[in-house]
């Protein structure tokens, strides 16, 4: 069952994680659990005033998890808004009267007209900036005699090409929508522009079309269309089709993409073009988790190529990737290795050598923030000079793990401590409520716990000797780090049943007698038990499932 809860839910009551009940759980399991717990905060079982209050007011929280839980209207509101579904006027009126599935229908409905009107005030917008830089003077005029020379001593760096490109999405309807795109481009002095408009349709859920008009003061006006199409649920096409108009005439384009699934994680694509740079061509693209590799050749003229990439993935928070290639065709050949890595939440910084013969060597760096990427192409030497692509590949490197140490790193720690103090700020009387709340249940619990804790030793059954929640501090980078945690010895043991201790899949701070102690940061359970006369130890994340002993 999908659950649409989410933190500040969390941090309110989860019903389930109250109850120790999956999100699956039938009603028998809702009706044992709810036993279960009545048995240990009915009020009638305390006589001290205090004890009896607080008794009350869980039994009541407890009460009212069951009822809405046990209820198939209650519960299909509350897997998708929340508590505070529950309190929306009309839907006593209307909702009572629906199945749990229309329930979900009406939802689903409401989600699609929030998402169209939020597609009517998105645009979208690509852009691309790329700034090319002649540094071949740092190396090539070495294999000269510069000592004659005026002004030889200091090497001459410029910026040669450049170009800007930009791009906005108006959805018209819901199936329609227009897009403007323009482009500015300039090289040794020379330059021009574009400005493109076209409108897209999508004309069922197999298929689009769309037709682009054109202008310029390097190509002259275009008029495009192009069309896509799924064949089948593995196979599609792309049909694109142009005029351009220019000084000498019109000059037609045609370009075809046949792409069929050969796999889960491989596409293979076969592409024709007539035109002004006629070519075939036929590539394999295979993309997994941990790797993305590209076979391409073509046959073409002037462009005859040869191509093969490997790019692996680690699986680690930053989302680093290293990467290779080779390609080689009448122009002559090039190898190309890199890597880039997200250096915070929204932006990706690579760095890419390119050694090739005769375009000598170049280093690449590319930077994406959002929906915008910054290019840096930077030609480095006509020939291949050792010392060329020696600096090209420890450059960037030993620049980028200085910035990481000094720029990145304090920068990502300052913004993660502002969000985490603005989470708990927020969340601090709601925290305060659970605190007080699991404090009363294990005073309730202490009774309970004497008992089952007797009958777990005369059986050499399962005893929770400690038990503590919340964050750990092992790693010794870590060490000026303080521990965030809470004893939950007592909870977990009033848990235990017929020596057993069965926690679901949920936030384990909704349990009762737990409290989330450290807000917004990562959390684990360890539990210290005893069973059959032999200690064990166990350590659990936060919505792991857990059950001991270990089988």
């Amino acid at each position: 069952m999908a659950s649409a809860l989410d933190d500040d839910e969390i941090l309110n009551d989860d019903y389930y994680s109250l109850l120790n009940v999956r999100r699956e759980a039938t009603q028998e399991e809702l009706k044992a659990a709810y036993r279960r717990l009545c048995m240990l905060y009915h009020p009638d079982k305390h006589r001290d005033p205090d004890l009896k209050r607080q008794a009350e007011q869980l039994f009541n929280l407890v009460h009212e998890a069951y009822e809405v839980l046990s209820d198939p209207q209650a519960r299909a509101i509350y897997d998708i808004y929340g508590k505070r579904g529950l309190d929306v006027e009309g839907w006593e009126v209307v909702e009572r009267k629906r199945t749990p599935a229309e329930i979900r229908e009406e939802y689903e409905r409401l989600q699609k007209e929030r998402e169209e009107r939020r597609l009517q005030q998105r645009t979208n917008p690509k852009g691309t900036i790329s700034v090319g830089i002649d540094a071949t003077d740092l190396f090539d005029r070495y294999e000269e005699e510069y000592e004659d020379m005026d002004g030889g001593g200091v090497p001459h760096v410029e910026i040669n090409r450049m170009h800007i490109s930009q791009s906005i999405e108006a959805p018209l309807t819901t199936k329609d929508t227009a897009i403007l795109s323009g482009s500015l481009s300039t090289h040794n002095g020379n330059g021009g522009g574009t400005i493109n408009l076209a409108f897209r349709r999508v004309t069922s859920a197999k298929g689009w079309g769309e037709v682009e008009l054109g202008a310029g003061d390097t190509h002259g006006p275009l008029l495009g269309m192009k069309i896509f199409r799924n064949l089948t649920p593995r196979f599609f096409v792309t049909a694109q089709c142009g005029l351009q108009f220019s000084s000498r005439g019109v000059r037609p384009g045609v370009t075809t993409v046949l792409a069929r699934h050969l796999d889960k994680n491989t596409m293979g694509y076969l592409q024709w073009r007539w035109g002004v740079q006629s070519s075939m061509n036929t590539s394999i693209v295979r993309d997994t988790k941990s790797s993305h590799f590209t076979f391409a050749m073509q046959l073409g003229i002037p462009h005859t190529f040869v191509m093969m990439s490997y790019q692996y993935k680690f699986q680690d928070e930053d989302q680093t990737k290293i990467k290779g290639s080779v390609k080689s065709g009448f122009f002559g050949t090039v190898v190309e290795y890199g890597a880039e890595r997200k250096i915070s939440r929204h932006s990706v910084l690579g760095a890419t050598v390119s050694v090739g013969v005769p375009q000598g060597v170049s280093l690449k760096i590319k930077l994406n923030r959002a929906s915008q990427t910054y290019f840096f192409p930077i030609h480095l030497t006509d020939q291949l000079l050792p010392s060329a692509v020696f600096y090209a590949t420890v450059g960037p490197l030993v620049f980028y793990l200085a910035i990481q140490q000094l720029v990145i790193r304090p920068y990502v720690r300052a913004q993660k401590e502002e969000d985490l103090e603005k989470q708990r700020e927020s969340s601090a009387s709601n925290i305060a409520r659970k605190k007080q709340e699991a404090e009363a249940a294990v005073l309730l619990m202490q009774e309970s716990v004497r008992r089952i804790i007797e009958a777990e030793e005369s059986r050499m059954g399962l005893i929770i000797l400690n038990a503590w929640y919340g964050k750990f501090v092992t790693d010794n980078s870590r060490k000026h780090e303080r521990a965030k945690v809470i004893d939950v010895t007592v909870p977990l043991q009033c848990l235990v049943k017929d020596s057993k201790l069965i926690l679901t899949e949920a936030t384990k701070s909704g349990l009762p007698g737990f409290y989330d102690p450290c807000v917004g940061e990562e959390k684990s359970l360890k539990v210290l038990y005893q069973f059959r006369g032999v200690m064990h130890q166990v350590l659990s994340g936060d919505t792991e499932p857990l059950r001991i002993p270990k089988q």
